[in-house]
């Protein structure tokens, strides 16, 4: 099912299914058919408020999050598009700085819908379409987009005039749609380069600056890079940024991992690297504070889900999937924040993932390996994680669905003398989603 896109009114789902009908079932690549659409729509794309274009393997909803933050802190209204989404497809496009209603969305989908015969458009060209034309046509002062995939041949790159543009963080992942190797990746992100639109990154490897620079040449922009143009550091808890118009601290992020610091830095060298929409230093200080961005290292609240846990358990929720995500997450489980304990890991991962790369730095810190289906989508089987588990001298058991897995930790902690357990749920973005359903925490 198109990336599990289902609603509970009746209108949106008439859409969504004329959508799967149309679409030819895959994620494709390039310009040819969106542009089509959007001309039959009168090119909304091109009536847009001033765009902040975001791309990265990780990191980019983060990112976003952050300059939505920072703009809305310093009064302004914003527009959205992100992707994928995690409980309700609406999450995929906030009109003004609200989630887009479901009789305003099913209209858009079907103005979309009723041009697109004949064009072949996927699920994710309609709603990109779909949302550059609720975007036209409503008023704001920023708009804020996320690359859906790579960046030079993604939906979202028929984008003519960003203000600025910002690449977060790079590693491998989407191979058989960006290519196996770092530079080969970072050219396809950076095709997000436009002219006179400032090229602000992360801080990469050297070897590929060649990349980043030739991009920003080719798009006749400038390429800003963390660790040359600006830069960030943590002091006495708080962020400081500087750049050549000066200085600034913020509070640390309250979204959790260190690897956050980068993504506000990101947002914060964008903001202050263009002149369409002024920014002042307060809403900087805001954003960190102010910035929620869903099953990225999400502490779960004791909700349906977790019921039958101990009140002093605690579980996390992240999404992220490629191995520079199991890094940034087994980082944030410290020696301190784990106090002796071992993480209860409930998994499910899609089967174009590479689990191995993306369990490899939790070694020694799991407990037990809870492995997961994911419905609707082809996925690694338990066998897979009870190998890994094998290597690591400790169990796995399968289960059908996540209220099992819980059940079975629940009951263990039940009989145990120790500490509560920490339970990490992690690997795909699509479980994520039910867990937030299941557990009563919809994105808001």
């Amino acid at each position: 099912m198109a990336d599990h896109a289902v609603s509970d009114d009746p209108q949106v789902q008439a859409q969504l299914d004329r959508l799967w009908s149309l679409s030819p079932g895959a994620d494709i690549l390039g310009l040819e058919r969106i542009t089509r659409l959007l001309e039959r729509l009168d090119d909304p794309h091109r009536r847009l408020p001033p765009v902040f274009h975001v791309a990265g393997t990780n990191g980019k909803g983060s990112t976003c999050a952050f300059l939505r933050a920072a703009l809305e802190a310093d009064g302004k209204t914003v527009h959205v598009f992100t992707s994928p989404h995690l409980v309700r497809f609406n999450e995929r496009i906030r009109i003004a700085g609200k989630l887009i209603d479901d009789a305003m969305l099913a209209a858009y989908l079907a103005r979309v819908l009723d041009v697109a015969e004949g064009i072949g458009a996927s699920f994710f060209e309609v709603t990109t379409a779909a949302a550059f034309l609720a975007f036209a046509e409503h008023d704001a002062d920023a708009c804020i987009i996320e690359v859906g995939l790579g960046g030079r041949l993604d939906a979202t790159n028929v984008i003519v005039d960003p203000v600025v543009c910002g690449i977060a963080q790079l590693g491998i992942d989407h191979q058989a749609f960006l290519g196996d190797t770092l530079p080969v990746i970072a050219a396809e992100k950076a095709g997000i380069a436009k002219p006179g639109a400032p090229l602000v990154t992360q801080r990469y490897d050297a070897t590929l600056a060649p990349v980043m620079q030739d991009a920003a040449d080719r798009a006749g922009t400038r390429w800003l890079a963390m660790g040359d143009a600006w830069d960030a550091a943590v002091y006495r808890d708080r962020v400081h940024y500087r750049d050549e118009q000066g200085h600034v601290d913020v509070p640390m992020p309250r979204l959790p991992g260190a690897h956050q610091v980068q993504n506000v830095a990101l947002a914060i060298a964008m903001l202050r690297h263009q002149q369409a929409v002024p920014v002042s230093e307060a809403a900087l200080k805001a954003a960190p504070l102010w910035a929620h961005w869903p099953a990225r290292l999400q502490r779960l609240e004791h909700g349906p889900l977790l019921a039958a846990l101990p009140d002093a358990a605690e579980a996390w929720l992240d999404g992220g999937h490629n191995e520079a995500a199991g890094q940034a997450i087994s980082a944030f489980f410290t020696a301190d924040r784990l106090h002796s304990r071992q993480i209860q890991l409930v998994i499910g991962m899609l089967a174009n993932k590479d689990m191995d790369a993306y369990l490899a730095p939790f070694g020694g810190r799991i407990a037990h390996v809870h492995a997961l289906p994911v419905p609707g989508h082809d996925h690694h089987p338990p066998e897979r994680f009870a190998a890994v588990a094998a290597r690591w001298g400790i169990g796995c058991t399968a289960h059908d669905g996540p209220q099992a897995a819980i059940a079975a930790i629940a009951q263990d902690a039940a009989h145990a003398q120790d500490a509560a357990p920490i339970i990490l749920i992690a690997g795909s973005l699509y479980m994520a989603g039910e867990i937030l359903r299941l557990n009563g925490q919809l994105p808001d």
